[in-house]
């Protein structure tokens, strides 16, 4: 009957032929139904039940199209997304879909499930991969499904699972670590490197787009502008006490063939991962890493008084959330806590200012 479709055999292959939306309108779809009749016919009612759901308004008609699409075909979509709208965080998102192309492969995007992604998980778990690692990855692969979806080439996305995150970093440096720490690196360039972190709390990509335009001399004021900020919001920094000192010297350490303040040998700061371990093995502090002088950093504002938005400011967090996860609270300080508590307490009068009404006098009046 009209609007039932059609099912015709031409040469060796069965196919499909049915009426759905196009731009618009409504156009004749063929396409191979498969080897024999029953299997073109089972995909002839499935095809018509897309249909009616669209008819619906439940969800868009996408035919076969979607069929064809691969986890890989997402994943390229979401890095060109990224890439066109000059996301900083492409790198890192090619990073976790490395991954997420190992495991799955060619899958189809429509085969992914929500069992599919638990083996993922458990697989990448084999692998000792961190829980907060695993969900970034789940994350981009879910991004890559709602970008299908919200452009139309998938009808649906299947439901992602996500673990709680137990493995928050907890690491700071007290000054006499970082000094002992500075002093088994050779390097004085990367020591200042270090310092300005340590003292600003700034991220190191952040520190390593410094460039001497951004240096203001009139005022003594270091500007990071927004296309370099993570946040994608500029600031200022008035550079006075140790901030100025550490400008200074970088002034005298500066190379006329190099834009950054803060160079390694007239090249821009790259990695130095192998002198930090070594110098963190001498130190004493083996398994510390550099990300832990953020932390420090925002710790030592708040000790030392600094208002939570001012330092928020320097070192470029933009959530209250986010900056409390970086204000590490110490032994030392949950020991002086007690102390202040205990002095405090014992400071109060021990004696009762209100003495209780003697027994069997309640309710008579006195002169």
């Amino acid at each position: 009957m009209r609007g039932d479709g059609r099912v015709f055999r031409r040469g060796a292959k069965w196919w499909i032929s049915y009426y759905a939306p196009k731009d618009g309108k409504s156009v004749e779809h063929r396409e191979p139904g498969g080897k024999t009749e029953p299997e073109a016919r089972r995909l002839l009612k499935a095809r018509l039940r897309e249909i009616a759901v669209h008819k619906t308004g439940l969800r868009p008609f996408q035919g076969p199209r979607q069929e064809r699409l691969t986890v890989d075909d997402l994943l390229q979509t979401l890095e060109r997304d990224y890439e066109v709208r000059g996301k900083k965080s492409i790198r890192q998102l090619r990073s976790h879909n490395r991954h997420v192309r190992a495991f799955f492969t060619m899958d189809r995007a429509l085969a992914v499930s929500m069992n599919r992604l638990r083996d993922y998980i458990a697989h990448r778990q084999g692998e000792k991969a961190a829980p907060a690692t695993i969900n970034r990855e789940i994350e981009g692969l879910q991004r890559a499904f709602a970008l299908a979806v919200e452009a139309g080439t998938l009808a649906l996305a299947p439901r992602f699972p996500s673990f709680s995150e137990r493995n928050a970093r907890q690491g700071f440096f007290e000054r006499g670590e970082f000094e002992a720490v500075l002093g088994h690196l050779g390097d004085e360039d990367l020591r200042d490197f270090l310092r300005w972190f340590y003292f600003t709390g700034m991220r190191p990509g952040e520190i390593r787009a410094l460039t001497w335009a951004d240096l203001d001399r009139e005022t003594w004021t270091l500007r990071l502008h927004a296309r370099d900020a993570k946040t994608g919001q500029g600031r200022a920094l008035a550079l006075e006490g140790e901030f100025r000192t550490i400008i200074e010297r970088r002034i005298r350490a500066r190379r006329i063939d190099c834009p950054f303040i803060f160079h390694r040998g007239g090249e821009r700061m790259g990695e130095f991962r192998k002198a930090w371990n070594a110098a963190c093995e001498k130190a004493g502090v083996a398994g510390r890493i550099p990300y832990d002088l953020r932390r420090t950093a925002v710790r030592n504002m708040i000790r030392a008084g600094v208002d939570q938005a001012v330092a928020m400011k320097i070192s470029g967090h933009r959530t209250d959330a986010i900056f409390r996860r970086y204000n590490i609270v110490s032994d030392d300080d949950l020991r002086e806590a007690v102390v202040k508590t205990a002095a405090y307490v014992a400071s109060l009068p021990a004696e009762r200012k209100v003495l209780p009404l003697a027994e069997g006098t309640a309710g008579k009046n006195f002169p």
